[in-house]
C-alpha cells in the first residue's frame, strides 16, 4: 500500500511539473506578436530563412530556427549558431524557442517544423508554438514509412500544424482538400499561392540569389510578407541578403585538365518529385553538357527513399550514368533495373574513398559535364560536396 502511495505522489509531481512547464512555455510564446510555423515536404529550411530575412529587412525583430542536417538558431541580427544535439533529434527542442523569445523579446519567430510522426506534428503546433500563421511548402512522397503509405496520408499529417484562429499559406496545388478542411475546423483562413503568383517572380529577381532558389519558395515567402504588411521590394531585398541553408541547391563550376564540370548539391531533395523538378531545372540552366551523371548517395535505414529514386531513374532518360555511394545501394539498383535501366548505366562505388569517386566521375566527364548529387547528404554526400567545392573556380550566380 505504501508503494502505491509513493507511486501516486511521484506521478502527481511529474504531472504538475509538466503542466507548469507547458503553461510557462505558452505564456512566453504568446508574448510574440507574429508566430510563424513552417511545415511541408520540401523547402522548409529555405522558406524559413527567406521569411525571417524579409521580416528583418522590414524592421521586425525576428528570431528563427531551422532543423535538418544542420539545425540553426538565427538571431535578430542574422547571425547563426549551430544547435548541437546529444543523441537523436527530439521535438522538445522546439521548447527552446520560448527561452530565446524571453531573452530577445522579438516581434516575430519563424520556426521550421521538425516533427515527422502525425501526433508529434500536431503537438508541435497546438502544444508548443500556437502559431498565428502556418506555412506548408508542398506535399510530396517523402517519409512515407512514417507519414504514409500514400501521399494523401502525408497531407493528413501536415494538416496537424494548421493553426487555430490564424492564417495558413501554401503553394501546394494538388493535395489541398484535407488542408482546407483542417483550416475550416480550426477557424483559420486558407491562402493558396497560385500559379500566376509563382510566375510573377521574375528571372531578374531570381538572378540576385547567390544560390539556386526555387520560384515556389520565393513566391510563398513573398505571400507571407504581404500578409504581414511588408512590401515586395523590401521583402526581396532581405531575401537576397540572407544566408542559404546548408541543404540549399548550389552550383559549383570547376575546370579540371581541360574538362568543365558543374557540380550541383541537391542532396536535400530526396523525393522523386523534387529530384525530377531539379533535374529539369538544371537541364535548362546548362543545356550544352555532353555528359550527365547522377550521384545517388543511399542509406540503408532509408530504403523507401532509395526505392523511390530507383523507380524515378527510367524517367531520367538523358542521364548517362548513375553512380551509387553510401549503404543499401542495392535497393536503388533493383528498382532502377526493374524499371528498364541497363545495368551498365549503374556504377556502384560503395566503400571507396572520396578521391576514388571523384576521379571516376571525372573520367566520365568529357569536355562539359553536369554532376547532380541526390539522395542523402550524410557521409559520402557531404564529402563529395566539400571535395568539389574546394576545387571550384567560383560559386555560380543564377
Amino acid at each position: 500500500m505504501q508503494e502505491i502511495w509513493i507511486l501516486l505522489i511521484v506521478v502527481g509531481v511529474i504531472s504538475v511539473y509538466l503542466g507548469s512547464e507547458n503553461w510557462l512555455n505558452l505564456r512566453r510564446i504568446r508574448l510574440v506578436r507574429h508566430r510563424i510555423h513552417v511545415n511541408g515536404s520540401r523547402g522548409k529550411s529555405s522558406v524559413t530563412r527567406l521569411v525571417a530575412a524579409a521580416l528583418r529587412e522590414a524592421g521586425l525583430k525576428t528570431i528563427a530556427k531551422t532543423t535538418g542536417s544542420s539545425p540553426r538558431f538565427i538571431f535578430p541580427d542574422g547571425s547563426e549558431v549551430l544547435i548541437r544535439r546529444l543523441g537523436q533529434a527530439n521535438i522538445k527542442e522546439q521548447l527552446k524557442i520560448a527561452h530565446w523569445a524571453r531573452l530577445h523579446r522579438p516581434d516575430a519567430i519563424v520556426v521550421e517544423c521538425m516533427a515527422l510522426a502525425p501526433q508529434n506534428q500536431w503537438a508541435s503546433e497546438h502544444r508548443m508554438l500556437r502559431s498565428t500563421l502556418g506555412v506548408c511548402t508542398n506535399v510530396r512522397a517523402d517519409h512515407l514509412d512514417i507519414m504514409g503509405p500514400e501521399v494523401a496520408d502525408v497531407e493528413k499529417a501536415l494538416a496537424g500544424t494548421v493553426p487555430r484562429g490564424g492564417v495558413f499559406v501554401t503553394t501546394e496545388r494538388t493535395y489541398t482538400g484535407v488542408l482546407r478542411r483542417a483550416c475550416e475546423d480550426n477557424d483559420t483562413r486558407f491562402v493558396q499561392v497560385t500559379g500566376p503568383e509563382v510566375d510573377a517572380v521574375t528571372a531578374k529577381e531570381m538572378s540576385a540569389f547567390t544560390y539556386i532558389e526555387h520560384e515556389d519558395n520565393v513566391a510563398l515567402a513573398l505571400k507571407v510578407a504581404e500578409l504581414l504588411g511588408i512590401g515586395r521590394e523590401t521583402a526581396l531585398k532581405g531575401m537576397h541578403s540572407c544566408n542559404p541553408d546548408v541543404g540549399a541547391l548550389r552550383r559549383w563550376d570547376l575546370v579540371f585538365y581541360g574538362r568543365t564540370i558543374s557540380w550541383i548539391n541537391a542532396f536535400a531533395a530526396n523525393d522523386p518529385a523534387s529530384t525530377r523538378m531539379i533535374w529539369d531545372r538544371i537541364r535548362e540552366l546548362i543545356p550544352d553538357s555532353d555528359s550527365r551523371i547522377l550521384v545517388v548517395n543511399c542509406r540503408d535505414d532509408r530504403p523507401d527513399r532509395s526505392r523511390q529514386l530507383g523507380r524515378l531513374a527510367p524517367l531520367l532518360d538523358d542521364v548517362d550514368r548513375f553512380v551509387l555511394t553510401g549503404s543499401g545501394t542495392e535497393v536503388f539498383a533493383r528498382a532502377a533495373v526493374r524499371g528498364g535501366i541497363r545495368k551498365d548505366r549503374i556504377y556502384t562505388m560503395v566503400g571507396e574513398t572520396v578521391l576514388k569517386v571523384f576521379e571516376r566521375i571525372v573520367s566520365w566527364s568529357g569536355t562539359r559535364a553536369v554532376i547532380l548529387g541526390v539522395g542523402n547528404i550524410k557521409g559520402m554526400g557531404a564529402a563529395l560536396d566539400e571535395y568539389f567545392r574546394n576545387r571550384a573556380v567560383r560559386p555560380e550566380r543564377n
